[in-house]
């Protein structure tokens, strides 16, 4: 049987990702909801919370019905949770119904996300075994570009057609999108090596990169490492997240932006965050995971303490532009990571069980900066905050390191044992 061509199964997976990267675009409905209906900015807000919330849990509970039942099928099954979500979200507003808005959007439409999100990710790592930063970083950009893509579309569609349509017409497209994206989704054979680093393996010019084990996904969160993982994305997103959620007023007080440059400083920032994606990828192809967190760690410690005291709106922006690509990066990294740790035998499960710390992230960073602009009266104590977090998960970055010499140097001495 022919092997299907990797690029096309890799641009699959971008096809699902900006579809259901669209659910970073839900700040379009905001005020046009908040118009029609008078529901409260909180309210409606709390949609996109629980459709985060439902992308880490069912990323969580079926990333072993994507190792099972494979890629074609968990890909199909986000093309119908996802359109289910979006054609609900329709026959919601045309009801004028927040509850069901939150059924329908908030949890059918976060559970396409979680299984459509892991999908892709999980096939890629298996079929770019010598690249394997630069293929999920690939689909995870679609994902981080894809509110670019979809905003002004959406806003064009609820200015002529309303809300409601709007929410119709994207699910069919998204669903047909996913569809046929999905269908092309297939796991490499058995031993898969692409033809030029077969050759190179084979001629001695190149080596297998081996892992470093080969475990099931419960057996992954029983080990240290799967959690020192956890903990660094946990605070990679809390701070991301934060700081798209107040950047605008941020900008504003700290560094005297009108409303105007602060609305387009945003706008770059999504930029920022796509490009961090591939780019942060594909570095760690070159000079290893463990080093790009280490890296991208400590840059953010820097810069989150330098933030508060720039207050020339291009030094401000460029520090800001920076966290982005940080925050993108982090995304982009983890399933090549968790590819080298843990194996590739049930590589969609124990992704799946690392983003419920999206979900845990998605609830947290908007309520700390919150609470600490609130109690504190300005943005420069929340800065200091995320600074000091940064600089725990920089030292987990330091600690796993151990870990993972530790378990090398077990499995040379097994490999060494086994050869006399």
């Amino acid at each position: 049987m022919k092997t299907k061509n990797r690029w096309l199964i890799a641009l699959s997976a971008v096809g699902i990702h900006i579809s259901i990267g669209s659910v970073y675009a839900w700040s379009v409905f905001t005020k046009p909801l908040e118009a029609q209906f008078n529901w409260s900015l909180t309210s409606i807000s709390w949609t996109f919370s629980i459709a985060i919330l439902f992308l880490g849990l069912s990323a969580a509970f079926l990333g072993h019905f994507v190792e099972k039942y494979g890629p074609r099928a968990s890909g199909r099954l986000s093309a119908f949770m996802f359109g289910i979500g979006m054609a609900g979200a329709g026959f919601a507003t045309s009801i004028e119904s927040l509850p069901l808005l939150y059924i329908t959007y908030g949890m059918f439409g976060g559970i396409g996300l979680g299984v459509g999100y892991i999908t892709p990710v999980s096939t890629l790592v298996k079929w770019f075994p010598d690249r394997r930063g630069l293929a999920t970083g690939l689909a995870i950009m679609g994902f981080g570009f894809a509110s670019m893509i979809s905003s002004p579309v959406m806003n064009h569609l609820i200015n002529t057609v309303g809300i409601s349509n709007t929410f119709y017409i994207l699910a069919a497209v998204y669903f047909v999108v996913i569809l046929c994206s999905a269908q092309y989704l297939e796991a490499p054979p058995k031993g898969y090596l692409p033809k030029g680093f077969k050759q190179s393996v084979e001629t001695g010019q190149m080596k297998v990169k081996e892992d470093l084990s080969q475990l099931t996904a419960n057996e992954a969160v029983k080990t240290k490492r799967f959690w020192a993982l956890w903990i660094m994305l946990f605070i990679n997103i809390t701070c991301g997240i934060a700081i798209l959620a107040v950047a605008s007023p941020m900008g504003q007080e700290l560094a005297g932006m009108s409303v105007a440059g602060a609305a387009t400083l945003v706008g770059i920032m999504g930029v920022f965050n796509g490009a961090g994606r591939i780019a942060w990828a594909a570095i760690s192809d070159y000079i290893g995971r463990p080093n790009v967190y280490t890296l991208f760690f400590a840059i953010q410690v820097v810069a989150f303490f330098a933030l508060p005291h720039l207050h020339h709106y291009l030094a401000f922006s460029i520090i800001i532009f920076i966290i982005m690509s940080c925050y993108g990066g982090g995304f982009a990294s983890i399933p090549a990571y968790i590819g080298d740790l843990f194996g590739t035998k049930q590589l969609g499960a124990i992704h799946g069980y690392i983003l419920t710390a999206w979900s845990a992230a998605g609830v947290a960073g908007p309520s700390i900066v919150s609470w600490i602009r609130a109690t504190t009266g300005s943005y420069q104590g929340t800065l200091i905050v995320f600074a000091c977090l940064f600089i725990l998960s920089l030292s987990v970055s330091l600690l796993i390191r151990l870990d993972i010499r530790r378990l090398k140097e077990i499995n040379k001495t097994v490999t060494e044992s086994n050869s006399f």
